[in-house]
C-alpha cells in the first residue's frame, strides 16, 4: 500500500482560538474514527501552528484525513499541505521549525543508572512519553519521571531519529521512586493495566517500533516481579490476546530534549494533547484514584 501522509495545517490569515479548535478538533476527530476503523495505511505526521503561532511537532498516528475535512478546514481560513515527514510545506512559516533547529543543542544525554539512596529506578516503555510521564508523576512514592528514549543501537539520539524507526530505541519513562511506599511489583500491575501489552510496535494511534511496549529490567528481581506481573495478569485474564510487551535487560536510556520534558501540563490546549494525552490521563486517574498524590 502507498503511504499516505497527514496533510498539515496551516494557518494562512488570523483567526479566532475558537474557529482553530473547532478546526482541529473535526480533524482529530475524523482521524480518530479511521484509526478505529482499522484503515491506517501508514504513520502519519502532524504538525499545527496556533493561532499564536506557538507551534508543536507530534508524530500522530493517524494516517488518513477524509477530503471532507477541507471545506470544514478552508472555512476557518487555513489550508492543508501535504506534509514531508515533519518538515513544513515549501514557503510556509512554521514555529515548530524552530523548535526543532533549537532542541537539536539539547540532545538526549544518558540518565543515571544508580538510583538515590532508599530508591528505585523502573524503565518502562508503553506510548507516548508525555502522557507516561504525566501519569506516572502522579503517584505516590514516585518522585522523578524523566521522559527518554531506550533500547536502541545509537548513542545521544535526537526525536527525530527515534521517530524514524532507524534506531531502535522506544520512547520510555525511567521512573525513580521509593519502594516502601510503591513497590516495583504494584507499578508493574499499575503498567500492565495502564498500556495494552497485547499491541505490537503500536499504543493506541500511535504506531511504530517506537511505541513498543517494553519493561527494561535492572536486576535479576526486576526481570522475575515483570514475569510474575505477567503471569497473573495472563491468568486473570484481563486481556483475550496474548501479551507481548518485551521484558529485557537494561542497556540505555537518554534523556528526551528539554521541551519534551513535563510536556503535556502546559500544552493541554494542543491538538494531540487535548484529543489523545488527556483522555489517557483522565482514565489512569480514574484507575488508581487510591494511588495518586493528593
Amino acid at each position: 500500500m502507498v503511504p499516505y501522509m497527514m496533510p498539515q495545517l496551516f494557518l494562512n490569515r488570523p483567526i479566532s482560538a475558537a474557529l482553530y479548535q473547532i478546526a482541529l478538533h473535526r480533524i482529530v476527530s475524523e482521524c480518530d474514527a479511521v484509526w478505529r476503523a482499522g484503515n491506517f495505511p501508514y504513520t502519519a505526521v502532524c504538525l499545527f501552528d496556533s493561532p499564536t503561532g506557538n507551534g508543536v511537532t507530534k508524530h500522530m498516528n493517524r494516517s488518513l484525513i477524509l477530503a471532507s475535512i477541507g471545506a470544514a478546514v478552508g472555512a476557518v481560513g487555513a489550508t492543508l499541505m501535504p506534509a514531508l515527514f515533519g518538515a513544513p510545506a515549501p514557503g510556509a512559516s512554521h514555529a515548530a521549525g524552530k523548535a526543532v533547529s533549537a532542541h537539536k543543542l539539547v540532545v538526549g544525554t544518558p540518565a543515571p543508572i544508580k538510583a538515590p539512596a532508599g530508591r528505585e529506578i523502573a524503565t518502562l516503555a508503553g506510548g507516548c512519553f508525555w502522557a507516561m510521564q504525566t501519569k506516572y508523576e502522579s503517584l505516590k512514592g514516585v518522585d522523578r519521571v524523566v521522559a527518554g528514549y531506550a533500547g536502541g543501537s545509537l548513542a545521544n539520539p535526537s526525536y527525530e531519529q527515534v521517530v524514524s524507526e532507524t534506531t531502535g530505541h522506544a520512547e520510555t519513562v525511567q521512573i525513580v521512586f521509593d519502594p516502601r511506599v510503591l513497590s516495583y511489583t504494584d507499578l508493574l500491575r499499575i503498567y500492565f493495566t495502564d498500556i495494552d501489552p497485547t499491541t505490537l510496535d503500536r499504543q493506541g494511534p500511535d504506531t511504530g517500533n517506537s511505541y513498543r511496549s517494553a519493561v527494561f529490567y535492572h536486576s535479576a528481581q526486576q526481570r522475575e516481579a515483570a514475569e510474575k506481573v505477567i503471569r497473573e495478569v495472563t491468568d486473570r485474564k484481563v486481556y483475550h490476546d496474548p501479551i507481548v510487551t518485551e521484558v529485557v535487560p537494561y542497556k540505555n536510556f537518554y534523556s528526551a530534549e528539554a521541551y519534551h520534558q513535563d510536556y503535556y501540563p502546559s500544552h493541554t490546549s494542543e491538538p494531540y494533547c487535548a484529543f489523545v494525552v488527556a483522555r489517557e490521563v483522565k482514565r489512569f486517574h480514574e484507575m488508581n484514584q487510591a494511588r495518586l498524590k493528593s
